[in-house]
């Protein structure tokens, strides 16, 4: 809990309420990070700045990513645009945390001494505290804890949604892929218990949430820290034992561990959805070597035959990344036939750059931008003519579509609402005569198909008004703050993935 002493730095000198805003860069698990984050400032007083602050709020904390070659470069540019508006606001303070905060530490203020904060992806707990500390003392405050302090589900927490929740099963990862530094930023394995994670659950079930998506830096391997190679998909069926709880998705999970009694789990228990998220990163055996990924493309591709076997309108997506050190035309090749095989429903392509403190930055035959290029495109164009055909294939059928908030850009402008199917495809539909809430769900037949989306330009068929709907509309009334003590109640996991990057390293 926040004492009083910590919340008073939420007050400014004439009683004023000190307002906050929160940048977020990378994965998933920044994105639930930051709501981590709402939540502590939250219950230590401070207000939500309205969206589109853009700096104008009494504390601005970046939750950072260090995967990308460029994300130094990116917090520092922001961080500079905020140094003039700092002088002439007194009292404004600036926080950095995340993977970046947790690599480079003293560097932040060495080369932005205005930040007030520096805080590590171990220590999120402390933010109300080093802010009040940083104000009390007017110097900068930074603290990084090299090991976890606490689970993070333990924080209070603002969620961004009333009918969808991430729900962290496990932090860390054991893995020593060649081009991901978050082992080395968010420490090794470290899984919750079951009871503890079925209960956090249950309590946003009640609540009104009706779909939730497991997530840890790798997903599937859940367990090892229990002693129990059958943890995962104990887990998943045990979520298809809590009544409310329609929908059941997790992200991102690791071929190495993905194992048959996973896939029977998907299969056999109702509301795990026919979704799966699985990074490839390359279709060459000697690629994924040089990389340290423990299988081949023989084994990725055998899981995945499996998976449609089992579930045979599983929607199957990925990561792969073009133009790792050494790569050459046959190696590419390689990972083209593989997408031919895999028939991708979508696949997240990245050129490869250089990660700052990984392996692979140091390798030899860095391969030239304008051949990474080239081949990235060639990729992409072949991907989104499978996208497109594999679309084509849901004309006709008719799906239930959960009512999302905020997914159709032009659906004010179509007279259309959007949504996800069991699949996560996002589905646009004509708005019905009846009203629809987020949360609730719609009868659709889809009848057109583009590579990103679907539409079902016809007559709703059925509407089903659910407590997540209802969730959505006592929040929209009452506009709360939206934070809990302890267990979170509700939240928001975006369509995967929703952050800048996979989850965190693309594993």
């Amino acid at each position: 809990m926040t004492s009083s002493s910590d919340r008073a730095g939420a007050v400014d000198e004439v009683g004023v309420t000190r307002s906050y805003e929160i940048r977020t860069y990378g994965c998933q698990m920044n994105v639930h990070d930051s709501e981590r984050l709402s939540g502590l400032l939250e219950e230590a007083g401070y207000v939500r700045a309205p969206k589109g602050s853009d700096g104008d709020a009494d504390v601005v904390v970046f939750n950072t990513c260090a995967v990308r070659e460029n994300a130094d470069n990116k917090l520092y540019g922001n961080l500079g645009r905020l140094a003039p508006m700092k002088t002439t606001r007194p009292g404004m303070q600036i926080a950095v945390g995340g993977c970046l905060a947790q690599k480079d530490r003293e560097t932040i203020v060495a080369k932005a001494p205005w930040v007030d904060v520096v805080f590590g992806t171990h220590n999120i707990g402390k933010l109300p505290v080093l802010l009040e500390r940083a104000r009390v003392q007017e110097e900068a405050q930074i603290e990084i804890a090299e090991s976890l302090e606490a689970f993070p589900s333990t924080l209070p927490t603002r969620r961004e949604s009333a009918y969808a929740a991430w729900v962290s099963i496990s932090v860390g990862c054991n893995n020593t892929c060649t081009f991901c530094i978050v082992p080395a930023l968010r420490g090794k394995e470290e899984d919750r218990r079951p009871g503890d994670i079925l209960a956090e659950i249950e309590a946003l079930v009640a609540e009104g949430v009706s779909e939730i998506t497991l997530l840890g830096q790798n997903v599937n391997a859940y367990g090892s820290d229990l002693g129990d190679r059958e943890a995962f998909s104990k887990l998943l069926r045990a979520c298809g034992a809590i009544e409310g709880l329609e929908r059941v998705r997790f992200t991102s999970p690791h071929p190495r561990d993905f194992t048959d009694d996973v896939i029977a789990a998907m299969a056999e228990t109702p509301n795990v959805m026919p979704q799966l998220h699985m990074p490839m990163q390359s279709g060459s055996d000697s690629i994924l070597r040089a990389m340290r990924r423990s299988y081949r493309q023989e084994r990725f591709l055998g899981i995945i035959e499996k998976v449609r076997a089992a579930i045979p309108h599983a929607a199957i997506s990925t990561d792969i990344i073009v133009g790792f050190p050494g790569e050459t035309e046959e190696d590419f090749e390689q990972t083209m036939h593989a997408v031919r095989e895999a028939r991708f429903a979508n696949a997240f392509t990245f050129q490869y750059s250089k990660r700052p403190g990984t392996p692979a930055a140091e390798m030899d035959h860095q391969i030239p931008k304008e051949v990474v290029q080239e081949r990235y495109m060639r990729l992409v164009a072949l991907q989104e003519e499978i996208s497109w055909e594999e679309n084509k294939k849901q004309v006709g059928r008719t799906l239930e579509v959960m009512v999302a908030e905020g997914e159709g850009r032009k659906d004010g402008a179509t007279d259309r609402l959007s949504g996800r199917a069991p699949d996560n495809r996002l589905v646009h539909f004509t708005k019905p005569a009846e009203d629809v809430r987020p949360g609730d769900v719609v009868t659709v037949e889809i009848t057109y198909a583009a590579p990103h989306h679907l539409l079902a330009e016809g007559q709703v068929m059925a509407v089903r008004r659910t407590r997540a709907g209802d969730a959505w509309e006592k929040r929209t009334a009452e506009k709360p703050k939206g934070v809990l003590l302890g267990l979170p109640k509700i939240g928001v996991p975006a369509p995967l993935p929703a952050a800048e990057a996979p989850a965190c390293g693309s594993h």
